[in-house]
């Protein structure tokens, strides 16, 4: 017998993720139901989710209570989350005995590749010449030399999650000097993975490029601030793809103020995006992205594909690999 299962969200959202084939895929191994539920239609649908057992999501997945869990959903076993972090919504489920399993490891790759990117030609200098040669090509190949380049160069990781062990693993074949803040980061995983261990104070005195990875945990709001900003090399650039909270962003800028030739590449922000009146905006030495490192288009393909092989695995009663637990909650993105 068919499991029976539901898509929890918005359509768009979901049919974006969700593509025609995946969603016939599930149906040949769940009866799904025909709509997609939201907060505004739980009490509409409420008698036929009572003997739902599997809810898939992804993006835009409406945060519920324990008690509408158990009023609404009272023999739900599994939720299979096509997309990246569950900390707006995991923990009610996991009190109800729910097993939560995430596509984040899908949803780690786009982002490693475009941090990887960004490290080597920011080693080369790239971000800072590129606008250069417009104006004075001899001025902007005298400065590109400036910078080291890749081989050998120091690079910071901070939080070496999924996200940044990915990175570090696209970095091996430039044969870079890689130093790693992760406080949970066992020694001897620091020594599998031939990285340096070490503070946020050494990374930002040292390294050339420095890239944050941060788990989104509010203990970590405002570790990024002028301690660290201040000790930036003259033409280090900074990274951002964790959160925009974890910067002090005023003492960012001021930083880039006082060392033009510092550059922050940032693909999250807070508030985000910017305010219209942020000095971002009018800093040559800032790059602003909308926040795309995470997947794009097609890239949300993967993701799916990911949930579709772990939902196989729940029906074969085979170990999860993507499952979330509360203590993963504590350290995860």
């Amino acid at each position: 017998m068919k499991r029976k299962a539901v898509f929890f969200g918005t359509k768009q959202r979901i049919d974006g993720v969700y593509s025609t084939l995946i969603q016939q895929e599930l149906a040949e191994y769940a009866d799904i139901y025909p709509e997609t539920i939201n907060r505004e239609n739980l009490d509409k649908h409420a008698a036929d989710l009572q003997s739902v057992e599997v809810v898939f999501s992804t993006w835009g997945m409406p945060v519920i209570t324990e008690e509408e869990i158990k009023r609404y959903l009272p023999n739900l076993k599994a939720l299979f989350y096509s997309a990246g972090s569950v900390q707006s919504f995991a923990r009610p489920f996991l009190n109800c005995n729910v097993a939560v399993v995430s596509a984040w490891a899908a949803n780690a790759i786009p982002v490693a590749e475009y941090t990887a990117a960004q490290i080597v030609l920011a080693n080369k200098g790239f971000h800072q010449t590129s606008a250069m040669c417009k104006g004075n090509r001899d001025e902007a190949s005298k400065y590109s030399h400036t910078f080291p380049g890749n081989y050998g160069v120091k690079v910071g990781i901070i939080g070496a999650g999924m996200i940044g062990k990915k990175v570090i693993e696209l970095l091996k074949p430039y044969h870079l000097e890689i130093y790693v803040f992760d406080p949970y980061m066992p020694d001897d995983a620091a020594e599998r993975l031939r990285v340096k261990k070490t503070d946020l104070i050494e990374i930002f005195s040292q390294c050339q490029t420095i890239s944050n990875h941060l788990a989104n945990l509010p203990a970590l709001v405002g570790i990024l601030n002028k301690e660290h900003f201040d000790r930036m090399l003259p033409n280090a650039t900074f990274i951002n793809t964790g959160r925009g909270k974890q910067v002090v962003e005023a003492d960012l800028i001021k930083a880039l103020h006082d060392v033009p030739t510092r550059t922050a590449i940032l693909d999250v922000t807070f508030p985000e995006p910017v305010r219209s009146d942020s000095e971002f905006l009018k800093m040559d030495n800032v790059l602003l992205t909308p926040h795309m490192a995470g997947s794009n288009k097609a890239e949300v393909g993967r993701m799916a594909e990911y949930i579709v092989e772990e939902f196989r695995r729940y029906l074969n009663q085979e170990q999860l690999l993507y499952q979330v637990s509360h203590k993963m909650l504590e350290t995860m993105a």
